[in-house]
């Protein structure tokens, strides 16, 4: 993910532009490396309209990742997600349940949804549109995620974090989630349009001897 264009903690700020032209920053170089999402403080969250009033919020509590990052040519870093479906939260049980049947999900026999970038591009400061595929159930789309970069720190532990927000919007119908019921004042139940949400941290790898 070409997500860093800068670092925090007083880090000279750089922007990017074709790699070929521009000086590399060294505070953006020295995020180059091998990070892994801290699903601790991490979260991946949806929101999708219900019987055409309200809004129903929920999260996936179990998921794992990683980045590869180059602050030399951020446009060849990578990105790899997996979200275990029976992890879905709604904060209602029955809800729950129902997501994980046949009726969406089928959680049993599809236990993962992923995300594997392809491309990223800088729209402007710290915002990026990061491009990939996203599979669930046995369906296979593309995806465009928008996301901000938050910045770089060292926590307590010394560990070296990076960390991003964003979100993208699909149409769960075409990743053949169309179970609805129709309402008696017309309209459905649940809509298509899905909202999801990011934000991550990650944490960077120690480097091989």
């Amino acid at each position: 993910m070409a997500l860093f264009a800068r670092k925090r903690d007083n880090a000279a700020t750089a922007t990017l532009e074709a790699p070929a032209t521009t000086a590399v920053d060294p505070a953006l170089a020295a995020l180059t490396g091998e990070y892994t999402i801290d699903p601790a403080h991490s979260s991946i969250g949806f929101t999708v309209r219900h019987a055409m009033v309200t809004n129903v919020k929920g999260s996936f509590t179990e998921h794992e990742g990683t980045l590869r990052l180059d602050g030399s040519d951020p446009s060849r870093s990578t990105a790899s997600l997996d979200v275990r479906i029976e992890s879905v939260d709604t904060g209602i049980k029955d809800r729950d349940a129902h997501l994980r049947g046949a009726d969406f999900f089928e959680a049993e026999r599809f236990p993962l949804m992923t995300f594997r970038s392809a491309t990223a591009r800088q729209l402007g400061g710290d915002r990026y549109r990061v491009t990939g595929d996203l599979t669930i159930k046995d369906v296979t789309r593309p995806l465009s995620i928008d996301l901000e970069f938050n910045g770089s720190a060292t926590d307590v532990y010394g560990n070296e974090r990076v960390g991003f927000e964003g979100g993208a919007e699909i149409l769960r119908s075409d990743w053949g989630l169309t179970w609805n019921a129709a309402l008696e004042t017309g309209g459905v139940m649940v809509s298509d349009k899905v909202k999801l949400t990011f934000d991550i941290s990650a944490v960077k790898s120690a480097p091989q001897a």
